[in-house]
Order: structure tokens, then C-alpha cells, then sequence
């Protein structure tokens, strides 16, 4: 794949986040709680495969593409390490959210996790405008 394809791969997916992030934020408005904390995890999954898109990394398994991420961009130290804390807490409540029939989630933890989606995004896109 060549560069601009790479460039126009990663658009699409760095939008498609950004689209998730404002799902998370009406979800939270209408106090639709697990549903919001869903479109916050997949606004910084969407983000992450926004920039493995420059390395041609896409993968079934959204364990493989936080695996990959953490690898060349937070261990390598582009990204801070505390993203990789946002990674495993937004995933661990999506997961929970989805599968756990009984979970229940506050608006105040909720707020946090639109709050940490919405640093993680603009800590990509701040990245990917030097791409």
C-alpha cells in the first residue's frame, strides 16, 4: 500500500473515532450509560488502528491491534504510557458493559471515560498531523 492510501486509511479511521466519541457523549446526554461507555472504547480502538494503519497492521482481534499499538507506540515511547492505563480501563468496562448482564455504570464514571477517549483521540490526531 502505498502512502496516501495509508494517509486516506488512516482519515477514515481517525473519523470513524471522532464519530464514536460524539455517540459516547449524546449516549451520556440521554443517560444511555453502558452504551456510552461502548462508543468510548471504540473511539480510542478506532484511533489506535488509525495510526497502525501507516504500518499496514489491521487485525481481527481487538486484543492483537491493543497489543500492536502498545508495542511500536507507547513501549517506543511516542505515546505516553499512561494511554495504555485509558487502553486496559476502557476495555475492561466496554467488555464488561456488552457481556456482564447485571454491570452497571455511573454517570460520574462514565464522564471519565468520554474524558480519557476524548485525550486519547487528540493525542492521535496531534500525531498523525505530523504523518
Amino acid at each position: 500500500m502505498q502512502y496516501d492510501e495509508k494517509k486516506a486509511l488512516s482519515a477514515v479511521r481517525l473519523e470513524h473515532a471522532k464519530e464514536c466519541l460524539g455517540a459516547a457523549k449524546s449516549l451520556q446526554k440521554s443517560e444511555n450509560y453502558k452504551s456510552a461507555a461502548n462508543r468510548s472504547y471504540y473511539a480510542i480502538f478506532h484511533s489506535m488502528r488509525a495510526v497502525l494503519a501507516f504500518d499496514g497492521i489491521d487485525m481481527k482481534h481487538h486484543s492483537g491491534i491493543i497489543s500492536e499499538f502498545r508495542r511500536l507506540y507507547i513501549k517506543s515511547g511516542i505515546f505516553k504510557s499512561e494511554l495504555s492505563e485509558i487502553i486496559s480501563v476502557l476495555f475492561d468496562i466496554r467488555t464488561e458493559s456488552d457481556y456482564d448482564d447485571f454491570f452497571v455504570i455511573s454517570k460520574q464514571e462514565v464522564v471519565k471515560q468520554i474524558e480519557n477517549a476524548e485525550y486519547f483521540v487528540s493525542a492521535v490526531e496531534e500525531y498523525l498531523k505530523i504523518k
